[in-house]
């Protein structure tokens, strides 16, 4: 196989945009975007997705192509993604595909098993459970039908809980049952690349870029949609802690705090996710040298 699709992964704020596009200059390349949330064209400033000055230097696939009221998944994303790949590969040997959304990375270099779309009533039930009884009610949902999930699941993450729920109802299978499977073939080469710094200054640039950010008009983006604060695109950080202040839950300098914080969980969630892949190569992120001569070494060998 000649074709070779480079995956550059990361925690927010670790510098993936950057240099992935000085990447895509050096090897004549686009970017596709792996962010569960840039993918969305009404949220700009909130998902850090690029900017129009970046967009123009590079052309980026799977930014804003989607509408926060569009269902929207991982399985979706598997799909159109490879689809989209199958189309570039015909004129270009090597593609970028970035972000730091570990399912939407693992669905295009692993394959995801079980339901790619979920009965809307079987979703919609599980919404109306945990809109009426709470995240705990989604704990105790999940223990009787996945022990084996529920024991290592994020039981903050109520998110993931309704999803593994949905299978479950589903399919009639635990949702543990479907991340056993084997990685699927995939017609062309996986390079993974990882970007990390040490957690300080990475945690300090999450709280520059949160300032940033608010610079930007970030308030003013979250209380435009405010009023559709129930759609599954709008939860997520830096929006929900805005929606809570907005609802009178806690003052404006208590929810740039908890956005600078839950910022920087998320940081260490991902970075969790994806130091358990071992095919990952880890570079610090400004040692674009290094980075490249690694890649031509990896292509000059397929």
């Amino acid at each position: 196989m000649k074709n070779t699709l480079i995956i550059i992964v990361g925690a927010t704020g670790v510098g993936k945009t950057d240099l992935c596009i000085a990447l895509a200059k050096q090897l004549g390349t686009v970017i596709i975007s792996a962010d569960s949330r840039q993918v969305y064209r009404e949220l700009k400033i909130g998902t850090a997705a690029p900017t129009k000055q970046q967009l123009s230097s590079i052309k980026h696939y799977m930014v804003g192509n989607k509408s926060i009221y569009d269902y929207y998944s991982a399985g979706k994303y598997e799909h159109e993604v490879l689809q989209l790949l199958d189309t570039l590969f015909k004129t270009q040997d090597t593609l970028i595909l970035t972000g730091g959304s570990g399912m939407y990375i693992d669905a295009i270099s692993k394959g995801i098993d079980g339901p790619s779309e979920v009965n809307q009533e079987i979703r919609a039930a599980v919404q109306l459970q945990f809109d009426t009884e709470g995240v705990e009610s989604l704990r105790f949902t999940l223990k009787r039908l996945d022990p084996k999930y529920y024991a290592k699941a994020d039981l903050q993450n109520a998110k993931r809980m309704m999803k593994a729920i949905e299978v479950c109802l589903q399919t009639g299978k635990t949702h543990s049952s479907f991340l056993k499977h084997k990685a699927k073939k995939r017609p062309f080469n996986i390079l993974k690349i990882g970007l990390e710094r040490e957690r300080k200054n990475l945690y300090e640039r999450i709280n520059l870029r949160a300032d940033m950010m608010l610079k930007e008009g970030l308030f003013e983006e979250v209380k435009t949609y405010h009023k559709y604060k129930h759609l599954n695109a709008l939860n997520t950080v830096g929006y929900k802690e805005f929606f809570a202040h907005l609802n009178g839950e806690h003052d404006f300098e208590e929810a740039v705090r908890l956005f600078k914080r839950n910022s920087r969980r998320y940081a260490k969630r991902q970075m969790t996710w994806f130091k358990r892949d071992k095919e990952i190569n880890w570079f610090h992120p400004e040692d674009k040298d290094n980075i490249l001569g690694f890649i031509n070494d990896f292509l000059a060998r397929k």
